[in-house]
């Protein structure tokens, strides 16, 4: 309940909405103001124009933020794998800033109830595979977010009148690998679903001893930043309490571009040492590139990613690879209504106990989602929304026997958002 004491403290009369308009690097609305914000998850960049919603207060020399999402979820899905459940997926961010004359010192965690509030230690979405649950591989679902999903200190040296290095050190944090993370991207919408490529593209958001060094280069709205880390390449265990260990085994590479306001692309490499704990000799070199965009229309706001995620297995001829299309628009912070459309290699483990050792691609699977909700309630720090979504999907011919020729999903969510 951490994070509940967190939205208790900050939703104090002394607390504001507002967004920050000067930090060391000048102005907020600039590639160096964003790339100090630092309102995702590790050193991911968002477009300059678009800043997440949050609470924020000054509190001495510190500006104080908190941001985060509670989705209450009634899932129901067709076909012969297809399962009903109730579930949240929620997590906190409470952050802390403090600017000095040439650098910049950020503390910032994420938090997650997901291990009480997802039974069986997965939720049901059809396609989806990654990581384990009771010494299986997870199939057809989706494990839930560890309680400790980042923890981390960043410091920003100003380099120049245009540069910025800086230095990323989390014992749980997100190394620069793959895009902004799905649970912090404003193009989901209300969606609370993972992609099906997220252990193609974006997994590591949480992974364990993470350190980070880079250098960001811009003038105005436009610049780039290179980055590169090191890292455990495990992904999380199914005890989703605890902080795990391990020796910096892997590593990752980031070039992340601002070429206007309104957009953000990234490409990145990197090398993870046995992610999978059910093919723990597998090594994967992993590839992702991104384009992100915003636009402000009026009071209405529209973000759209498109994304690109491949897996090799080293020393093996095993690539697998998923495309994303995702987008939201919000009306009036009234309505959002989200899309998604996904094109996405499946492996052998889908066939579960039937499955070979050496797992390889069988088949590409497509997802068509669709969703809307309404805002049903709002006050100073946060609003609340109503809505449903739906999901088809497009079946292999080697898969159709195990999931029928036309499976579908539906989800009513309840949606709490802190900020507006």
């Amino acid at each position: 309940m951490r994070w509940l004491f967190a939205v208790v403290f900050f939703a104090a009369p002394a607390c504001v909405h507002a967004q920050m308009s000067m930090n060391m690097g000048g102005s907020a609305d600039s590639f160096t103001g964003n790339l100090l914000r630092h309102t995702s998850s590790g050193t991911d960049l968002e477009p300059v124009s678009n800043a997440p919603p949050m609470l924020m207060r000054m509190r001495g020399n510190w500006m104080e933020m908190l941001h985060g999402e509670v989705s209450v979820v009634e899932q129901q899905q067709t076909g012969p794998r297809g399962h009903d459940k109730l579930f949240s997926v929620n997590w906190a961010m409470p952050m802390a800033q403090r600017t000095f004359a040439h650098s910049e010192l950020t503390l910032r965690a994420m938090f997650s109830l997901e291990p009480a509030t997802i039974s069986g230690r997965y939720y049901p979405e059809l396609f989806q595979q990654g990581e384990t649950a009771f010494g299986k591989p997870i199939v057809d679902g989706q494990h839930p977010h560890n309680l400790f999903m980042e923890l981390a200190a960043i410091y920003d040296i100003k380099a120049g009148s245009h540069s910025v290095l800086s230095f990323y050190v989390a014992p749980v944090g997100d190394p620069s690998l793959g895009p902004e993370a799905f649970p912090h991207r404003a193009s989901i919408g209300a969606n609370p679903l993972a992609p099906l490529g997220h252990h193609l593209e974006d997994s590591t958001h949480i992974a364990y001893d993470v350190l980070t060094g880079g250098v960001g280069v811009g003038k105005g709205e436009r610049g780039f930043r290179l980055e590169a880390s090191g890292f455990h390449g495990r992904e999380p265990g199914e005890n989703r309490w605890t902080i795990y260990q391990g020796a910096i085994d892997s590593w990752s590479a980031r070039l992340s571009v601002s070429p206007q306001r309104d957009w953000s692309m990234q490409y990145s490499l990197g090398h993870l040492h046995s992610p999978e704990a059910y093919h723990p000799k597998e090594d994967i070199l992993r590839q992702t590139a991104s384009i992100a965009w915003h636009r402000s229309l009026g009071e209405n706001d529209l973000n759209m990613l498109a994304l690109w995620g491949r897996n090799h297995t080293i020393g093996t001829d095993v690539n697998a690879n998923g495309y994303l299309l995702e987008g939201a628009l919000s009306l009036r912070k009234q309505q959002t209504i989200w899309m998604r459309i996904e094109n996405v290699d499946r492996t052998t483990d889908l066939l579960g106990a039937d499955a070979p050792p050496d797992e390889t691609v069988i088949g590409r699977v497509q997802a068509y989602t669709g969703g809307y909700a309404h805002r049903i309630w709002g006050n100073a720090w946060s609003s609340a929304e109503l809505g449903a979504q739906g999901t088809a999907y497009g079946v292999p011919a080697t898969l159709t026997s195990l999931y029928s020729d036309h499976p579908f999903g539906v989800a009513a969510v309840l949606h709490w958002r802190i900020g507006h």
